[in-house]
């Protein structure tokens, strides 16, 4: 993100604070409060950041001022990373203030915080799902946002884990001699995630699934598919074999 935002603010914040009394307050008003919030911030300390600029968010001290604590939360905890806490921030910061200049920036961020989340393919897919929404959400109401060729970037990487997600559902399936639903598995990702890498592996373990259920002719033509879309896959010298060539 680009920091031209936090030196405004924080500029416009020193010289407020040089007009003031010489003597400190016992305690410290939202201004200073927040200024003492950027330093941690720009330090790494951002539980010390985050703490600081809860009580301004608290203080209800101007607009302006809360706005700029609770994108400066996100950011805190989205570089501490807990992006738990850091998607929930963001959707909140949208939710309070929707024609902010860095709604867009709160938005793309919100995703990036689920994409963090995204673990291995054997565990819960939310995070994927969640990323998705939020990133797909972007592209169509900023098309022309700072951010946009890293969301769409995003977006494929997403549909990548879910696609080789349901290639290790489907195996399962193929393991256990549920033929039948490791088809259905199989078919609905091919429709569902065109264009995408792992798709040789996907028609692979497809004609596999067709093979095993015995459908020996559904299979050779998956095989034989695979090889003309993919001659240099690693599946297909099996591929070739399968469909007797």
């Amino acid at each position: 993100m680009k920091n031209s935002h936090r030196i405004i603010v924080f500029c416009t914040l020193s010289a407020l604070l040089m007009q003031g009394c010489a003597t400190p307050p016992v305690n410290k008003p939202p201004d200073e409060l927040y200024r003492d919030g950027e330093q941690s911030f720009q330090k790494g300390r951002y539980e010390d950041a985050l703490a600081n600029w809860k009580k301004v968010k608290e203080s209800y001290k101007s607009p302006e001022l809360s706005a700029s604590a609770e994108i400066g939360i996100a950011d805190a905890y989205f570089l501490n990373k807990d992006y738990i806490e850091s998607a929930a921030a963001y959707e909140d910061f949208r939710k309070l203030h929707p024609r902010h200049e860095l709604a867009d920036y709160a938005l793309f961020r919100q995703g990036l915080s689920y994409f963090r989340q995204i673990n291995r393919i054997d565990t819960d897919q939310t995070p994927v799902k969640n990323a998705l929404t939020i990133l797909e959400s972007y592209v169509k109401l900023y098309p022309g946002g700072a951010y946009i060729q890293e969301a769409r970037e995003k977006i494929r990487d997403c549909k990548d884990k879910q696609l080789q997600y349901e290639i290790y559902v489907g195996r399962f399936y193929l393991k256990t001699g549920k033929y039948p639903a490791a088809i259905a598995r199989f078919e609905e990702a091919l429709r569902n995630f065109p264009g995408l890498q792992h798709m040789d592996e996907l028609q692979y373990y497809l004609g596999v699934a067709y093979r095993e259920a015995g459908q020996k002719e559904k299979s050779r033509e998956v095989f034989d598919r695979l090889v003309r879309e993919f001659p240099g896959s690693a599946y297909a010298a099996d591929s070739r074999k399968a469909a007797g060539k």
